[in-house]
């Protein structure tokens, strides 16, 4: 079992349609410490389902400066989920 000790909070903030999935703009959330972007993934399709899962699969992560959809890079303690855009 994960200890509190062993846990962090990381702050997540939802733009777009990532916001319509969650129901929320932004959150704090007690991940393991190193969790990856593919861990939060999980916990966030597992916590709002399909539509969340969906919208995931297509968005880009802001994780301090660096903006990448490399889902294997550790979360760190904030990040910015940031679905593809409409618009011009």
């Amino acid at each position: 079992m994960q200890s509190v000790a062993d846990s962090e909070s990381m702050s997540v903030r939802y733009f777009a349609a990532a916001a319509d999935a969650s129901g929320c703009r932004s959150e704090t959330l007690a991940l393991p410490h190193s969790s990856t972007l593919a861990d939060l993934v999980a916990v966030l399709s597992d916590k709002y389902g399909p539509d969340m899962k969906r919208v995931l699969s297509v968005s880009a992560y802001l994780v301090g400066e660096e903006l990448t959809r490399d889902t294997g890079r550790v979360a760190g303690p904030a990040v910015d989920i940031l679905p593809p855009f409409a618009g011009g």
